[in-house]
């Protein structure tokens, strides 16, 4: 009988994993031509070359396993000349070490792009590649060109899969007030800061929020950082479903915000967006206290915690959600490892709403104009008392 109830148990909760695959479909008007990604994990390429460099007679700070007070240590020991060498040696790891100078941290990721730009033109003109390996190579490499444009500060750069990248709007060295733009799916290299659905880009939702903050708030010194750090979700397949991508993505957002505090910015409001707000749902957890001051989650289909109490945070944390965004459509169920849980937006979970009357649809919330953009703004400078 116990054999009987068991397979009972596991037909229903078949049929019930199931119907929650097809309400998800359902929901979403079907799996969009989504594809299973590969995430990317641990250090950038060129580590192992790091962790053999014996040049200035001390072990480097593995970039895999140091903590980021403990890289930020490391460096503040180091001279300037010092510096600029491992910059110069070990672009992609100095570039993507959190904890290390911000402003090294340009300077190594531009070597980077550079040395990554020249190669993608000579696979562009490499006579045993195919017409189709020769344009994506000359793609990339506008990519890589774009990202050189003078004035542009990249603070994280990784040519993987992908490609991931990170920018910085403003000072981020002086800066009094910071945010984090963390996006969701179909966001990589090649959509970072395209020209269409602008403000459904990082690079576009971050440069929105610094020119409300300088508008709201001229006296204040502001930073935004637009990353796209994980490996995203393509189109509305399972990968968006799930939470795999979530949790490989999770430690790197964990890294990120762990080494602002390493070098001393102030605690940011960390925006997350779509299949973003999973990653930090599961990244805030790991936080220490007090290494964000708030969190805002909009057209969010769930977070995988049931209440605000779950995220074991200090930080204030805010949702929001406008009328027209087909994420409303979503089952807000988690079972079997399909559905992200609780609507944010939901009271029964805690959030603070925020009004969104003015955005359009799943990527209008920081466009300019919406009542959205001037909420986050306010949010970020801290003025709650001006939230609506």
């Amino acid at each position: 009988m116990s054999v009987l109830r068991t397979a009972v148990r596991r037909s229903r909760r078949t049929l019930v994993g199931a119907a929650l695959a097809a309400a998800l479909v359902a929901g979403t008007g079907g799996w969009a031509a989504g594809t299973t990604q590969t995430a990317v994990t641990g250090p950038a390429p060129g580590a192992a070359a790091w962790r053999a460099d014996q040049s200035l007679g001390v072990r480097l700070p593995d970039p895999a396993t140091t903590r980021p007070a403990d890289v930020a240590r490391f460096f503040a020991s180091l001279t300037d000349a010092q510096r600029h060498s491992l910059a110069v040696r070990h672009p992609l790891t100095v570039g993507n070490l959190d904890g290390a100078p911000v402003t090294l941290r340009y300077e190594a990721n531009s070597r980077a792009i550079t040395a990554e730009r020249d190669r993608q033109l000579a696979r562009a003109t490499d006579p045993a590649g195919t017409p189709e390996d020769h344009r994506r190579a000359r793609t990339a490499a506008d990519r890589c060109t774009a990202l050189l444009t003078p004035g542009r500060q990249i603070l994280a750069f990784d040519p993987r899969g992908r490609g991931q990248v990170a920018e910085v709007h403003g000072d981020l060295t002086t800066a009094q007030r910071t945010a984090v733009i963390v996006p969701g799916s179909d966001i990589d290299l090649a959509s970072f800061d395209r020209t269409t659905d602008r403000y459904g880009t990082p690079a576009g939702m971050a440069g929105s929020l610094r020119t409300q903050l300088a508008a709201d708030a001229p006296g204040t010194r502001t930073a935004v950082i637009a990353w796209a750090g994980y490996t995203t979700p393509v189109g509305l397949g399972p990968d968006a479903a799930t939470g795999r991508l979530a949790e490989a993505g999770a430690p790197r957002l964990v890294r990120l915000l762990t080494g602002l505090t390493a070098v001393g910015a102030p605690a940011p409001a960390v925006l997350c967006h779509s299949y973003g707000s999973v990653v930090c749902g599961l990244a805030v957890p790991q936080l220490d206290r007090g290494a964000l001051a708030d969190l805002v989650v909009f057209g969010s289909p769930g977070i995988r915690r049931d209440s605000v109490a779950d995220l074991h945070t200090t930080a204030r944390v805010w949702a929001a959600r406008d009328a027209s965004d087909w994420i409303g459509n979503i089952p807000n169920v988690e079972l079997l490892g399909l559905g992200h849980g609780t609507d944010p937006t939901d009271p029964a979970f805690g959030a603070r709403r925020v009004s969104a009357e003015r955005a359009e649809g799943h990527t209008g919330y920081l466009a300019p104009g919406t009542d959205s953009l001037r909420n986050f703004a306010a949010i970020v400078l801290g003025r709650y008392g001006d939230v609506r």
